[in-house]
């Protein structure tokens, strides 16, 4: 895990994706450099000192989720974002919140077996490549020929040539699922007897026809399955789960309740209750094990437009004791977007057009244009935040993108006059209603 990275570190590599919000990026560093902190004490006080969960209040499209997700890819560690919304009270049909842990679990796994399998990878190629060499060349050749045929294989002239490899089938054999009473959540309650009954239970071999290189590609994967010992990747996922775990909760504001209570408020209430022993710390049953969730880093969020923090049950505030609050979007905050991230919108069109051989050239005009337009219609229709470029950016390349396979190699400058005839009608119109998401 990369958490050696200084508080000013993590801000410095925030601040090539997201523009502004320094706040956020700090107390979001320091909770991460607290994790590195606590790793150095000795095993008494460790277990003392827990996550300080963080509330980031903004408006959307600011920066939140982008904030978040960055961090945990920076961290190397287990990250999943839920809607609070998505979620209902225990005893209700629908998901109780413990199910972001199981989620959350399950993304470790896959994490972790995608680390795991580099770590094999090398024997994995050494055991395809033999794999396919047996079939390539018969059990009486000599070693000579066996090694001219690597030799071809490693080269890529082999790539095209047609060969019948036994492979196993990725069709299960259909096993039912098996309830399991008392245990809470659907989802986890549910078992396939394929996996109780191991790997092999459920699959065929079968013998199949296709190129060296299609063979490769199924062998590597079959051969880097055999290295890797489940039991070891759920061991080290589970842990990376409960010592680096981050969870972001979108739309918190959504089940605040507020003073006037309804029967859908007490519900939303409900949901609040119980998201307080996942955060405060409990253990949630998965069916891969048990998850202690004391260490798991919780960053809630919402825009509280009709609601504040305040309005938030005290238990649930408490829990969130760090409060950060994310600011709307300027103009020069939009001509940063566009220009200074590391895969603005600008870069990412002069490449898609690129591989058409359409040249895109943003001049500085063009990009105050583009800026001001978003700035514009955040304010008098409705503010999505940097998502508005989005929309911007699709409809003013929107006959440049459709045509660009026929026009051929050619150079288009985008300039103030570009933006003005592609969305002068809209801006003097004010029939801004057409970029509404």
């Amino acid at each position: 895990m990369e958490s050696s990275f200084s508080p000013r570190e993590i801000v410095s590599e925030l601040d090539k994706f997201i523009i502004g919000q320094n706040n956020a990026k700090r107390a979001v560093a320091v909770a991460l450099r607290n994790r590195w902190r606590r790793k150095q004490l000795d095993e008494n006080l460790r277990e003392e000192i827990v996550p300080k969960n963080i509330l980031m209040v903004g408006p959307t499209g600011c920066g939140k989720t982008e904030i978040s997700r960055r961090l945990a890819k920076l961290a190397n560690a287990p990250f999943i974002k839920v809607e609070a919304t998505k979620f209902t009270e225990v005893g209700y049909v629908g998901r109780d919140v413990e199910q972001i842990i199981r989620d959350l679990v399950e993304t470790s796994i896959s994490k972790t077996k995608i680390e795991m399998g580099h770590e094999v990878k090398a024997r994995a190629e050494k055991n395809a490549e033999e794999r396919i060499l047996d079939v390539l060349v018969s059990k009486n050749a000599g070693e000579s020929t066996r090694e001219s045929f690597r030799k071809k294989l490693r080269n890529g002239e082999l790539n095209e040539s047609e060969v019948e490899i036994s492979i196993a089938s990725n069709s299960n054999i259909n096993l039912p699922t098996m309830d399991i009473p008392g245990m809470p959540g659907s989802q986890m309650g549910m078992i396939n007897l394929g996996d109780v009954f191991g790997k092999g239970f459920g699959k065929q071999k079968k013998i199949k026809k296709m190129s060296v290189i299609e063979s490769h590609i199924h062998l590597l994967t079959e051969e880097t399955e055999k290295l890797l010992d489940n039991d070891k990747i759920t061991s080290r996922a589970l842990e990376d789960v409960e010592q680096n775990g981050i969870v972001f909760i979108d739309e918190i504001d959504k089940i605040t309740s507020r003073r006037e209570k309804s029967g859908a408020d007490v519900s939303r209430e409900g949901v609040q209750r119980d998201l307080l022993p996942l955060i405060e710390g409990t253990t949630v049953s998965t069916k891969h094990g048990v998850i202690k969730t004391d260490y798991i880093l919780f960053i809630a969020s919402g825009a509280f437009h009709q609601s504040k923090p305040s309005d938030m049950l005290p238990e649930l505030q408490g829990r969130l004791p760090i409060r950060v609050e994310l600011l709307s979007l300027s103009k020069d905050d939009f001509i940063l977007i566009l220009t200074q991230t590391q895969n603005s919108l600008i870069k990412q069109y002069v490449g898609l057009l690129g591989t058409e051989k359409v040249e895109l050239v943003f001049e500085e005009g063009g990009i105050d244009k583009i800026a001001s337009l978003a700035t514009e219609i955040n304010q008098n229709v409705e503010n999505i935040g940097a998502r508005r470029l989005h929309t911007i950016m699709e409809k003013l390349l929107e006959d440049v993108s459709f045509n660009a396979s026929d026009i051929g190699s050619t150079t288009i400058i985008i300039n103030e006059e570009f933006v003005e005839n592609n969305l002068g009608e809209l801006i003097k119109s004010q029939d801004l209603s057409k970029f509404i998401l």
